[in-house]
């Protein structure tokens, strides 16, 4: 059984930070791809970021120069760093990991999600 926690989502005016966490536990034996996504009312979920085993990093054109993605991979976590952030930021922010299991399984997981929400 993987499980992925997230934390840090919350209300903040127009402007200000945030940082989200997600912290992966049980039998895994590594962990590729990690991302975030984030799914704003009446809209489909996109992607935020996603970050590569070596670091290399992607991210939407909307939040490109004010997100930041990174990771831990001695605590199994991604962060989300989210600065200047804006009304249209406000969302539920869902972490996502692609990792293989200690029985060599290969396995894609989400996270419960967190919300965002950016007042104006």
């Amino acid at each position: 059984q993987v499980q992925l926690v997230e934390s840090g989502g919350g209300l903040v005016q127009a402007g200000g930070s945030l940082r989200l966490s997600c912290a992966a536990s049980g039998s895994i034996l590594s962990i590729n791809t990690m991302g975030w996504y984030r799914q704003a009312p009446g809209k489909e979920r996109g992607l935020v970021a996603r970050i590569m085993p070596g670091g290399n990093t992607n991210y939407a054109a909307s939040v490109k120069g004010r997100f930041t993605i990174s990771r831990d991979n001695a605590k199994n976590t991604v962060y989300l760093q989210m600065n200047s952030l804006k009304a249209d930021d406000t969302a539920v922010y869902y972490c996502k990991m692609n990792l293989v299991k200690r029985d060599y399984s290969a396995l894609e997981v989400w996270g419960q999600g967190t919300l965002v929400t950016v007042s104006s």
